[in-house]
């Protein structure tokens, strides 16, 4: 558990506060990524996305294959498990705006059920807690 609160942490510190910004590649993919990376996983399919625009990110998810965000998680070879089951770290999917080509917006397990997430309406990565959940998978 200190590797993950160190891990968990780190998310924090890089993204809480701080706005999204598709040109610097701070979205919900890169907190994935990081989450993944920080427990010492890969994050090689995430990574891989090199795109700077919403545009970029949607044309590499088709390029491979990926009908959304979750099937790209999936593929990372992570264990779905329940998203109660969330220690801080883990990976939730949460819904997103219908049709943007995403299925799901990633987050990052803080504590007592609060994730870090990229919040659209604020354009800034928030903690809140979630009653809707797509997936979730532990790191």
């Amino acid at each position: 558990m200190i590797r993950r609160a160190g891990a968990t942490q780190a998310c924090m510190t890089l993204f809480a506060g701080k706005p999204m910004d598709w040109k610097v590649r701070r979205h919900c993919g890169r907190l994935a990524a990081q989450a993944m990376m920080r427990m010492g996983h890969s994050a090689k399919l995430l990574n891989a996305c090199r795109a700077t625009t919403l545009r970029g990110v949607l044309a590499y998810l088709k390029r491979n294959k990926f009908a959304s965000l979750v099937e790209l998680m999936d593929a990372t070879g992570l264990e779905r498990i329940a998203p109660a089951m969330a220690r801080p770290g883990d990976i939730i999917a949460l819904p997103s705006e219908p049709g943007d080509g995403f299925g799901c917006s990633l987050a990052v397990a803080v504590d007592g059920g609060r994730v870090l997430f990229a919040d659209q309406l604020l354009g800034r990565f928030e903690t809140t807690t979630p009653h809707l959940f797509v997936a979730a998978w532990r790191v």
